[in-house]
Order: C-alpha cells, then sequence, then structure tokens
C-alpha cells in the first residue's frame, strides 16, 4: 500500500520534455499536461522517430518557424511542403493560461473553411518567434479587422490600399505587414462604423508588450507547449533565407534544416531550477 501511495503521489512531480536537435543547435519545450492529447500525440510520434530527418520547411522572421511533415524527409531543394502528415487530425485544446507568446511550441492545421472544428494537424507544429508589440496593436480583434479589410477590398475605392497590403505580406515582412495593419485601423472602424479593438486578459497584455509573440494565433490553434532554453536557436533559424513558395509567399527556406526530436520526463523541481520555469495553475 505505501508503494502504490508513493507511485500515485508522484506522478504528477514530473513533466515531459522534448528537444529539437537541429544544425543550429537545441531547442528544448515542456509539453503542457493541460493539453493531454496532443502532449501524448507528439510523444507517440517522437518514440516512432516520426520527426527524425524532416525538416522546418516553413520560416517567417518575426513570426515563426514550422516543421513536422513527413514529406520534407526526402524533399528536394525547393519542393513544396506542408501537406503531409500521419493521417490523422488531433481535437483542439485551448487553453486559457497558454498562448501565442514567445517561444510557444503549437500545432499547425487547415483553415477554418476546411477545418471549422480547428482540429489540428497530426503531426505540424510551429514555434513562435513572434515581436514585441503595443498594447493598441494587441487589443485589435483580428476578425472584427479581417472583416472589416474583406468588405473594403469590394469596394474599388480601397483596391489599391488592399493591394498595397497584399504586396506587403507577400515579401514575407511581417513587421511591415502589421505595421500597415494597424495604420488601417481608423480607416476600417469608418467604413464599418464599429471599434475594432477589444478586452484582452492582463497577463497576456503583458507577455506581448514585454516579451513579444503572434497573438493573432490565440484561440485559433493550439498551444501545447513552450521552450525553455534555445530561442537563440530558434532566432538563427528565423533569420535564414528564405524564397517565394508555390503560393507567393516568403517562406521557403533556401537551407535545408533537419531535425531530430528525442524527449524524457524530468522532476518538475529540477525543471524550476534548471530551466526558471514555474508550475501555476494560472499563468
Amino acid at each position: 500500500m505505501l508503494l502504490v501511495m508513493t507511485l500515485l503521489t508522484g506522478c504528477g512531480d514530473e513533466a515531459d520534455i522534448v528537444t529539437f536537435k537541429t544544425s543550429y543547435g537545441d531547442i528544448v519545450a515542456i509539453l503542457y499536461d493541460e493539453t493531454p492529447k496532443h502532449k501524448e500525440n507528439f510523444l507517440k510520434l517522437t518514440k516512432e522517430k516520426f520527426y527524425d530527418s524532416t525538416l522546418f520547411h516553413r520560416i517567417m522572421q518575426g513570426f515563426m518557424i514550422q516543421g513536422g511533415d513527413p514529406d520534407s524527409k526526402n524533399a528536394q531543394p525547393g519542393q513544396p511542403l506542408g501537406r503531409g502528415g500521419p493521417g490523422y487530425t488531433v481535437p483542439a485544446e485551448f487553453v486559457p493560461q497558454y498562448f501565442h507568446e514567445r517561444g510557444a511550441l503549437s500545432a499547425a492545421r487547415l483553415g477554418d473553411n476546411m477545418n471549422p472544428q480547428k482540429e489540428s494537424s497530426g503531426s505540424q507544429f510551429y514555434i513562435v518567434q513572434g515581436r514585441v508589440i503595443s498594447e493598441i496593436e494587441y487589443t485589435l480583434d483580428a476578425r472584427k479587422m479581417s472583416a472589416g479589410l474583406q468588405q473594403m477590398t469590394k469596394d474599388d475605392r480601397y483596391k489599391p490600399m488592399m493591394k498595397e497590403l497584399d504586396s506587403i505580406y507577400r515579401t514575407g515582412d511581417f513587421n511591415a505587414y502589421q505595421a500597415k495593419i494597424i495604420s488601417l485601423i481608423p480607416k476600417v472602424e469608418e467604413v464599418t462604423g464599429s471599434p475594432v479593438r477589444r478586452d484582452v486578459r492582463p497577463e497576456r497584455i503583458k507577455a506581448y508588450t514585454t516579451v513579444g509573440g503572434a497573438p493573432n494565433l490565440d484561440d485559433q490553434y493550439t498551444t501545447f507547449g513552450k521552450v525553455l532554453k534555445g530561442m537563440d536557436v530558434v532566432d538563427k533559424i528565423a533569420a535564414s533565407q528564405v524564397g517565394p513558395d508555390p503560393n507567393g509567399e516568403m517562406s521557403l527556406p533556401l537551407e535545408q534544416i533537419r531535425i531530430t526530436v528525442t524527449a524524457k520526463k524530468m522532476s518538475k523541481k529540477q525543471i524550476e531550477k534548471e530551466f526558471g520555469y514555474k508550475f501555476t495553475a494560472e499563468k
């Protein structure tokens, strides 16, 4: 009975850690217990060596680096990627205290038109590099803004403005694109006749205005982990040269950056001591 009690009380004292080994260095991340479906799926694929020799196939500096496509293992330079997977999806697991701050490990997915339930890709993931943003920029309601921009695209008076916005997006300069979006807020509010800002959780405001991230992805894509060590590696990968993908987006890496993923359990005390990570019910 004593042994059983020890095992039961001890099972919550450990957490799952994964390491992405790349030619640029190692990226170490924790997987969240609060997103069990994503955690167990990622560990399963890691154990099967599913990710070994895959590439970071999509890179957008100031935004994120994406990998996990099995089709990338034997890909030729310049080959279109991003559609591969294990043949299944994972149900969305949105947890309020986990969001797209810098270092977030999240699941890629198909768009809402093909995937209204926002189910995650069975294998593809991304790590948020992000950037620090202003409070005004963060409180922007992306859905209202998007709807307003869509309304403007149907009006001939705004076609030059929309064409300029699209051209900036295609350059892959995410910072310039976001700056242009912010500059259009007054015009969108004028056209729609309603505000496009929203109320947000204070801890998210603090994170995005100090550490940075990609808040436009919040509550749309599942965040299931966070980088504990190696954000300098993420920055180096994000800064690597890219070219246009088949859709014209400047996000296709010119260098093949391969990944090997390993997993292990660590005690929470050791994680806190080694990485400075704090285990709390709310963040």
